[in-house]
């Protein structure tokens, strides 16, 4: 049975930038629904039961057809967000240091090129999705839950919830004021210590 992660901080400790009722919406609505409903799927598909969320979505393409999609939304969703609160802490923001910093200057000439680029392809998402920062430093998105390891790719340095449900409450339908903000809380260092994992 998969389980819902608990919050690495308090509801209201993203501040002024991700509000304590967008949390609470949305880790313990959104993610838990995500969470109750991958473990229908597994349920109903025995075989399936025993791997982890990881080997569920690298080996897609091994579930059966009855529950194939309902392993994509709600695995993904399971994944994505289990991550997406532990990419953002109420001491993130700023910039990256070290070796991933010197890293995303090589590649993109500035830190703050790369914060555009991610965030016009952030803005560019069509309805819902994600967009990720991967090993390789290139930066992808994904529509719905889908993710990285669903398309055969290593598993993403950094992501962002672009759907509505993550930033409605306060921003409304100016998704460009909430990626913005974003950037505020951005846990640099444990994004650093994925991109170590790769180099």
């Amino acid at each position: 049975m998969f389980t819902l992660p608990e919050l690495p901080y308090d509801y209201d400790g993203l501040g002024k930038y991700i509000s304590k009722d967008i949390m609470v919406l949305h880790h313990d609505k959104h993610h838990q629904t995500y969470v109750d409903k991958l473990n229908a799927a597994i349920d109903s598909a025995p075989e399936l039961k025993g791997r982890s969320v990881e080997e569920l979505l690298i080996g897609i393409n091994d579930a059966p057809d009855s529950v194939r999609q309902a392993v994509i939304n709600h695995g993904g969703g399971h994944y994505n967000h289990s991550l997406f609160w532990q990419w953002m802490s109420p001491n993130g923001g700023g910039e990256p240091t070290g070796e991933l910093a010197a890293a995303l200057v090589e590649k993109y000439g500035s830190y703050q090129e790369f914060v555009d680029q991610f965030t016009t392809k952030s803005l560019a998402v069509f309805g819902s999705g994600w967009t990720w920062l991967q090993p390789d430093l290139d930066i992808i998105t994904t529509a719905n839950q889908d993710n990285p390891l669903i398309q055969g790719l290593e598993a993403p340095l950094l992501g962002l919830d672009v759907w509505e449900h993550a930033y409605y409450l306060d921003y409304k339908n100016k998704r460009d004021d909430y990626v913005k903000s974003w950037w505020n809380v951005v846990n640099w260092d444990f994004v650093s210590e994925r991109f170590g994992i790769h180099n």
